[in-house]
This record gives C-alpha cells, structure tokens and sequence, in this order.
C-alpha cells in the first residue's frame, strides 16, 4: 500500500486517548513499545518528554513535516460520535487534535534524526527484530480501514506479533459503521488455532459509538 499524496492524512491522537484507548497502565508506559500506523500522533512526542520508549512507525514518515502539514486532512463528519464522554464538542476534539498534530510536527525532525520515527507500514515491518518490543499497538488503521482484506488483517497482526510480545488493536469496528467489523470473528478464531492468547476486553474509551473494545493478542508463553 503505496502513500498517495493526493490524499489526505488524518489528524493526530493524543497521549490521553491513547492511554484510555489501549488501557495503558504506569506500567504499561515503561515499556518498549511500537506505534504501528503511528500517523500524526504526538504519543511519540508526549511519550518522550516523559522519558519512555517509543517508536513509531507509519509511511506517511517518508515525507517531510511540510509536505505533511499541506495534506493534513478537515475534521471528518461527527454525527456518529459521542460527546459525554472524553470529547465534550466537535470544537474540543477539533482543538486536541491540532494541539496533538503540532506536537508531532515539531518532534518529527528531532524523531527522525533519533531513529524514534520509522518508515514502514503493515502487513511486513522487516525493519524490526523479533521480539524488539514489549508491546505494540495499532489504531484506527486494521478494521477501519474496509479496504484491508481479512488476509491483510491477519498477516498485519502475526507480523506486530513477531516484533513484539503483545499487541494491542483499537478500535474494532467495520470503518466508521459503528458495527463490529465482519473480520474480526473469523481473525480471533484463527489466531487462536495458531496458539495465540486472544481476548477483546472493554476499554474506558467510546468516542465513536460502540467503538469501546480492543484486541489483545499475545504469543501463549508470554501472556
């Protein structure tokens, strides 16, 4: 999946979403992690300045933070979303997601001079070792996007899963439908054939209407 500069890329997400999206404890945060489809995020950024271990991956890092800036994307349609519980407005969101999307625009080229940002994209990451991280985490890439096959899907996860001891898929929905994505039943009874501990547990985050699980996918030996 080539990057089209013709299209636009979405706004950040911010190291509090990430924490609720994820169930992110203290300890959680210590470890080595990966953000995989890391886009704008200021995670990396935020993460970094409170002295933690990420890198990002996307390949949206290929191009400049100028180039990056010009096909930032207007805030998508937000009639299907909710507003009693993280973002109170379409006006607040719209105000952390900037804010999240600066923060990542100013740490871009610092991050990629530190290695803190990596051009790669799902379903192959061969520029990581087995078992280089703790932890990875994927969201609003696998099942958002309708076009990813359920073949892309689970070569996507067993790859993060070679890469690291845990991986963490948020949200789990089929696009922006607000149902379930029809992949994920046939992906979780797969991955579970080949030994994987797999659970989809509720998350303290429903931004998006019924969008509040995650996927949780460890190797057995290490859950």
């Amino acid at each position: 999946m080539s990057l089209n500069l013709d299209e636009v890329i979405p706004l950040g997400r911010c190291l509090g979403e990430y924490k609720r999206m994820f169930s992110l404890e203290q300890s959680d945060l210590e470890l080595a992690i990966l953000d995989c489809a890391g886009g704008t995020a200021s995670f990396n950024a935020e993460m970094t300045r409170l002295g933690n271990k990420v890198i990002s991956c996307d390949q949206v890092y290929r191009l400049t933070a100028g180039q990056i800036r010009a096909h930032l994307a207007a805030q998508a349609n937000l009639c299907s979303y909710r507003w009693d519980y993280y973002f109170q407005s379409p006006q607040h969101i719209a105000q952390v997601r900037r804010n999240a999307t600066e923060e990542f625009l100013e740490d871009f080229p610092s991050g990629l001079e530190q290695d803190r940002y990596v051009t790669a994209e799902l379903p192959v990451l061969p520029s990581f070792e087995k078992d280089q991280f703790d932890l990875a985490l994927c969201s609003h890439f696998l099942f958002t996007d309708p076009n990813l096959s359920e073949e892309f899907h689970l070569e996507a996860i067993t790859e993060m899963c070679r890469v690291a001891k845990e991986v963490r898929v948020f949200p789990l929905l089929g696009g922006y439908s607000g149902v379930e994505s029809e992949h994920l039943n046939p992906i979780v009874t797969e991955l579970k054939k080949r030994s994987f501990h797999v659970e989809t547990p509720e998350v303290h985050y429903e931004f998006q209407k019924g969008g509040n699980k995650m996927l949780r996918v460890s190797k057995k030996n290490s859950a």
